[in-house]
């Protein structure tokens, strides 16, 4: 970025152009907001790029549809599964090409990575889009490993906006405090949600209980408890009836799920876990929640076939993009609009 193009410039602000759909585009030809976003989404791909290429990462090309989605309508499901009839057969449009990755990543001898978009059939908010755009990534080994990737991702990417664009963040977030802080060493902490429950005091404006065995955080509860832990606070080992069935079961409690979600920005930005490391094991997180196996019967057979020991996350690229701008309204970051329900052009 040229002195030139921000010399006199003060601190971006969004136009708020996504709250008329249908001239968006225009606002997007013309307002800096969007020219410089850009930028920053370039140069997130090409970190991410660099940071796998750096640990012997594949990246994976893969279908955006799917007969099995990741978070199906199963007891504990958060996520509503966008279907569609393509040429008179029933699919669905992926909310995770997660199942995918653990195929891609029997293929090499480490990561395999994309950046891809997903889908969700829940409406549009202030932290949630109807699309978005997903970093996910699975490779060998389990939580720790994974945990370990991600920060280290994290604080891959943080160097590189410093190095190369701490001026434009500037502009964006008002300055790149945050940005050092993710490089501390102790700029990450740990906490099991039973333990965050507790600090939280059960209260249900932080703790949603689903019915009994199925709790999770509010976005009220993830906020207090960054202001009470700091930003970029693991919980891990949540109820394993609250989250997707593909997560594993804690080898010490039955209950638990070996997984764990990041917390930083506008809340939880990374979910990452542990998979199944058998097709029995599968069978029975299937039967728990509820979730017929015969739209998993591939999954199945692939474990059946090529055992392996795997573990991945996904980070949505625009709640990354909001912490990095400083920003807390996610629908300002689109360039071009998708709403459930609604056709918007181009």
């Amino acid at each position: 970025m040229s002195q030139e193009l921000i010399a006199g410039q003060l601190q971006l602000r969004p136009p708020q152009s996504w709250q008329e759909p249908d001239t968006h585009y225009l606002t997007v030809l013309k307002d800096p907001w969007y020219r410089h976003l850009v930028e920053l989404t370039d140069l997130f791909h090409t970190a991410t790029v660099d940071f796998w290429r750096a640990r012997g990462g594949r990246a994976a090309y893969l279908p955006i549809t799917t007969g099995s989605i990741s978070s199906p309508m199963g007891r504990g499901s958060d996520s509503t599964p966008v279907k569609v009839r393509l040429e008179g057969v029933d699919t669905y449009l992926a909310d995770s090409m997660q199942f995918l990755l653990e195929l891609s990543s029997r293929l090499t001898d480490g990561p395999s990575y994309y950046v891809m978009p997903s889908f969700r059939g829940e409406p549009a908010d202030q932290t949630h889009l109807c699309q978005f755009f997903h970093s996910e990534a699975e490779l060998p080994g389990g939580l720790d490993e994974v945990v370990e990737t991600v920060q280290a991702y994290l604080r891959h990417l943080a160097g590189v906006f410093l190095v190369q664009a701490g001026d434009l963040v500037a502009r964006f977030a008002g300055g790149t405090d945050h940005l050092y802080a993710l490089l501390r060493d102790d700029a990450f902490r740990r906490i099991r949600f039973d333990d965050a429950v507790e600090l939280l005091g059960n209260d249900p404006a932080y703790v949603h209980e689903q019915f009994p065995g199925c709790r999770s955080l509010t976005r009220a509860g993830e906020r207090r408890l960054m202001d009470e832990l700091g930003q970029f606070t693991w919980v891990t080992h949540m109820d394993h009836l609250s989250v997707p069935f593909y997560q594993a079961f804690d080898p010490d409690d039955r209950d638990k799920a070996v997984c764990a979600d990041l917390l930083f920005g506008v809340g939880e930005t990374v979910g990452c876990g542990e998979r199944h490391a058998t097709a029995e094991q599968l069978r029975e997180a299937l039967a728990l929640h509820e979730v017929d196996e015969s739209d998993y019967a591939w999954y199945l057979r692939m474990r059946e076939e090529t055992p392996l020991r795997t573990a991945g996350f996904g980070m949505g690229v625009e709640r990354f993009m909001l912490w990095l701008t400083g920003h807390d309204e996610i629908r300002d970051l689109p360039l071009l609009l998708r709403f459930n329900g609604r056709q918007i052009n181009p």
